[in-house]
């Protein structure tokens, strides 16, 4: 063995002298970090030239503590798109202007949440002259409520699909679907000689919103940086409310055209052909690609998004963070699902559903009777609707996620005392136009205050905060969630009013909107400018509680 011994350092010493590191590590003069960082890349095989190698020619034979004391000293010091890596590197900052790559990237992808915002949107008006065309369903709440939530049934059989989808075949495919559903769920509702085929349409377009509400973000923020991740997924929540906003103009525009309701509804189906064009030249997103084990496609695509040096050091995270990966999460998954999937159920819950889908309809409860007159008001809602969403894309990487969402229900608090106040008034036996008017405040009130929050940031933390293999099951199921809550809200908004009244209804969600801020405090951290690796920290400190063994990527680059 002794011979043995002397052979194998004679090997190694060899060996060495040909051993590699990015870039970014090679003026590093730390003896004892290169210990660490040449066996780690010994094994993901990066190749620069290494300085000092009689280092590694004794450092091998170093004592078996010290050795992971530097390990663990060199795991906090070069991981790339932290808060503490961009401080140390500011010129390695990336920003909305510097790659437009990514931007033509997001763009593209964002057709999407154009779609799932003009197919959620339309309805509210388009309902309004499919009551005018069907006798039937003018005289049933249930069918006019059940037109409105059979897209969010195909949204929630969609989202749970696309989960699936995403991590079997990839983003790429989940996009594809979406636009094959909207397609078919458009030329079918704008055919439908009766209200049956129009249900089973809306089915259809649905599944497509499904697909879309899920695939979209992730895609988006796997692309992205870590410092613009929140903004570029915050933009998907702007078109949208985008796709909400034409939707209203549309509505307007088609009130007094032949058929207005088939063009409405119809119309959705071109949008969807251009993304399904543009998804030819569009690359798969990196991190799946690394996942499935094609390494290649995946540097090829990052090197796309990051210069050189941080492309090395984003590699090399990529690289340990999927080995680390392989390990037991599920108690991590089920504090991160809890927190995801509740973020999600408090945006319908609070009421941002009823306010998008049925403002024509509350608008005509509040006094303004004519069709014309309830659409252009809407009009205007949808308008702040998208301007309250580009506040929250310029805020959410600044403020952070945890601050602006506790910001947004306090907000949506205020607004519901309004809008509940001025219904209840009215709706016993006030019939002054004042009121009519506050409320028509309150919704835009309510819009304005929750848009750049409760809109963009269930999303973007979604996006976050689950493991690479399980990102697209588990923000399926969060997504499902969040349809499930639209379902329950938009199916049981009018028979709450026809029961208990306008005002009362808001009532309601004024106090679970309360309830929603104690979640926040409670449940939610703040994600702003962590990496996923960081992200996945605060999920073991959770857990597991915080030790010597778990201890968080900033927290160990301070001491």
């Amino acid at each position: 063995m002794i011979t043995t011994g002397q052979f194998l350092s004679f090997v190694i010493n060899y060996g060495l002298t040909r051993v590699s590191i990015p870039n970014s590590l090679a003026n590093n003069t730390n003896s004892n970090n290169f210990i660490f960082i040449h066996l780690d890349f010994l094994r993901v095989k990066l190749c620069v030239q290494v300085p000092g190698t009689w280092r590694w020619m004794l450092g091998i034979a170093v004592d078996k503590s010290k050795l992971a004391k530097m390990m663990a000293d060199m795991c906090v010091s070069i991981k790339a798109g932290s808060s503490d890596y961009l401080e140390k590197h500011p010129e390695r900052r990336r920003s909305f202007s510097q790659n437009f790559y990514i931007v033509g990237v997001t763009f593209a992808a964002d057709i999407g949440g154009l779609l799932f915002g003009y197919d959620t949107g339309v309805i509210s008006g388009a309902l309004l002259y499919i009551k005018d065309d069907f006798e039937v369903v003018k005289n049933s709440s249930f069918l006019q409520e059940l037109i409105v939530a059979m897209a969010l049934v195909g949204a929630i059989f969609g989202a749970a699909l696309g989960g699936y989808i995403n991590d079997s075949l990839g983003r790429k495919a989940a996009t594809i679907v979406a636009d094959i559903c909207f397609t078919v769920g458009s030329l079918l509702i704008a055919i439908a000689p009766n209200p049956t085929l129009i249900i089973v349409g809306r089915f259809f377009v649905g599944l497509g919103v499904g697909f879309a509400s899920v695939t979209a973000p992730m895609y988006i923020a796997e692309v992205s940086p870590s410092e613009i991740r929140g903004g570029l997924v915050s933009v998907n929540c702007l078109m949208i409310t985008t796709g909400q906003f034409l939707s209203f103009v549309i509505n307007y525009g088609l009130t007094r055209v032949p058929g207005t309701w088939r063009w409405m509804l119809g119309i959705a189906g071109t949008p969807a052909v251009i993304q399904l064009v543009l998804m030819v030249f569009l690359p798969e997103s990196p991190r799946w690609l690394y996942l499935k084990n094609r390494k290649e496609e995946a540097t090829n695509v990052l090197s796309k998004i990051y210069p050189s040096p941080r492309l090395e050091d984003e590699i090399y995270i990529l690289e340990a963070h999927m080995e680390q990966e392989q390990k037991d999460k599920l108690k991590e998954i089920r504090v991160a699902f809890i927190c995801g999937a509740g973020l999600q159920a408090f945006q319908q819950l609070t009421g941002i559903s009823v306010i998008m889908y049925y403002s024509p309809t509350i608008i005509q409860l509040a006094g303004f009777k004519l069709n014309e007159s309830a659409l252009f008001l809407s009009l205007i809602v949808s308008a702040i609707n998208a301007g309250g969403t580009i506040i929250g894309i310029y805020l959410i990487d600044i403020v952070g996620r945890k601050k602006l969402t506790l910001s947004s229900l306090t907000g949506v608090v205020g607004s519901l005392i309004l809008l509940s106040a001025s219904c209840y008034v009215r709706g016993h036996g006030n019939p002054s136009f004042v009121y009519g008017w506050l409320a028509v405040a309150g919704l835009a009130l309510y819009i304005i205050l929750f848009a750049p929050g409760m809109g963009p940031v269930p999303w973007a933390v979604n996006t976050e905060i689950y493991p690479e293999e399980f990102r697209g099951i588990c923000g399926g199921m969060s997504a499902t969630i969040n349809w499930v809550g639209c379902v329950i809200m938009s199916i049981s908004f009018l028979s709450f009013v026809d029961a208990i009244g306008l005002g009362e209804s808001f009532m309601i969600l004024l106090v679970v909107a309360c309830v929603a801020i104690v979640f926040v405090i409670f449940c939610v951290p703040e994600t702003k400018g962590l990496t996923f690796e960081e992200v996945s920290n605060i999920w073991k400190e959770k857990a597991y509680g915080k030790n010597k063994n778990i201890e968080s990527i900033v927290e160990q680059a301070s001491t």
